[in-house]
């Protein structure tokens, strides 16, 4: 199901634009983020769901989302979203990217 890519806040789309004019590992992370989008952007559910009982509460409170979903990002990074409707339209809401271990971190792991 195709979805519209938006970030949940302007500061994580002005660091992702950062991204691609910084050092080399940032600009493969911007490459991995890139792809993620597109993908999806063609299904918004090519991720794996979190189970709701394990959302982290910071991002209930702070986005006050009902689900949440990971896309597994070369290097061990985390893409961590969430899918809304909109009528017709489904949007993916783009939380945040962490590597493996703040991942680990935000899901006491």
């Amino acid at each position: 199901m195709h979805s519209r890519v938006v970030f949940a806040e302007a500061k994580l789309k002005t660091a992702y634009e950062k991204l691609q004019s910084s050092k080399s590992e940032d600009q493969q992370l911007h490459e991995w983020l890139h792809r993620a989008f597109e993908d999806l952007a063609q299904n918004a559910f090519c991720g794996i769901q979190i189970p709701k009982k394990q959302i982290p509460k910071m991002y209930i409170k702070k986005y006050r989302i009902d689900n949440l979903w990971k896309y597994n990002l070369p290097n061990a990074w985390r893409l961590l979203y969430s899918v809304a409707r909109d009528e017709v339209l489904v949007i993916s809401i783009i939380l945040e990217w962490l590597p493996h271990k703040e991942y680990e971190r935000r899901f006491n792991y």
